[in-house]
């Protein structure tokens, strides 16, 4: 059974950019927190051409409730004109993490 959790996928091109967007989604509470992977290759299509670069993988942790203002917000902050985000649901969990998870994003987080 789907929970009313979910895991964003977000790249960038830098962990400088990266550790901004991450800063900025904790603090706006529109994710309880977000796992940093730096030094992912991406090989992509872009304008006709196959490219590839390094990048970092952003893993935020958010509610579903919250996925419309978190892609907003990449979208403000992010210097790619197509930033990915991808959302993925959480079917299952650690009752007591997703609990948190859910408070936190609500901005009601007892245990920060």
């Amino acid at each position: 059974m789907p929970t009313a959790a979910c895991v964003a996928l977000i790249t960038a091109p830098s962990l400088e950019e990266a550790q901004r967007l991450a800063r900025a989604l904790v603090e706006e509470q529109l994710a309880a927190c977000v796992n940093l992977l730096p030094g992912i290759s991406s090989i992509y299509r872009w304008e006709g051409a196959v490219h590839e670069d390094r990048e970092v993988l952003l893993v935020a942790k958010t509610t579903q409730a919250s996925v419309a203002a978190l892609t907003a917000r990449v979208l403000a902050l992010h210097s790619y004109a197509v930033p990915e985000v991808i959302v993925l649901p959480i079917v299952a969990g650690s009752a007591a993490y997703l609990s948190w998870l859910t408070s936190a994003v609500a901005g009601q987080s007892a245990a920060e």
